[in-house]
């Protein structure tokens, strides 16, 4: 697979698309949560790869996020195929300020 990165126009753009997506069982999207690893552009498949992880690899919510996730970047990318990463672990440190405060917000205590 040839991969490229994206210039930082491009990568804000589907970054702020991505924010719609809002994890099912925290409430915050998963830009603030700290799920997306990378964006890369697929050259060979002319496809964006999102390289994320979940906050369990047991998420049975999954197909749900994977719904949203397309239906946001549908009018920004015409293919996406999501590259799930496992390691490093998702961790409570790599939550945003911002998703802190909406975590907050919700009741969490973090």
């Amino acid at each position: 697979m040839n991969t490229t990165s994206l210039s930082d126009e491009r990568y804000n753009e589907f970054i702020e698309a991505l924010k719609e997506v809002v994890d099912p069982e925290l409430g915050v999207n998963i830009v603030d949560l700290g799920l997306i690893y990378n964006l890369l552009w697929d050259v060979d498949n002319d496809a964006l790869i999102v390289e994320m992880t979940l906050t369990s690899a047991g998420c049975p919510l999954t197909d749900v996020i994977e719904e949203q996730i397309g239906q946001c970047l549908d009018g920004h990318a015409d293919k996406f195929r999501i590259n799930w990463i496992w390691m490093p672990p998702w961790g409570p440190e790599k939550i945003t300020d911002d998703g802190r405060e909406m975590m907050r917000a919700l009741g969490f205590s973090i």
